[in-house]
């Protein structure tokens, strides 16, 4: 679906991606650490695509499985086990062999 609106309004998805890292450098939070708190509120949006990208997203600034299955676990006490046993499974779709 990002594919398809970016392809139907690209100027919008360019001010997305400006203001993101805008945002993501405005404070002393990593960016490892940044994705791994969206991944969180992800989780608790129970947005399967954004559990993917933000999941791949921490990987590529350097966290490893653990830290993302850690921070997902920390949430069952906020948003329940059912839904962080999801967004476990959507990531182990990502991080299959891996």
């Amino acid at each position: 679906m990002y594919q398809k609106i970016q392809a139907s309004y690209p100027q919008v998805v360019k001010n997305l991606e400006v203001l993101g890292k805008s945002l993501a450098e405005a404070g002393p939070i990593s960016r490892k650490d940044g994705h791994l708190i969206q991944l969180a509120a992800a989780a608790a949006m129970q947005s399967e695509g954004s559990v993917h990208s933000h999941a791949r997203r921490a990987r590529a600034a350097g966290a490893t499985i653990q830290e993302i299955e850690h921070s997902l676990l920390l949430l069952v006490s906020v948003i329940g086990f059912p839904r962080v046993a999801a967004a476990l499974s959507w990531v182990a779709d990502d991080t299959a062999g891996v």
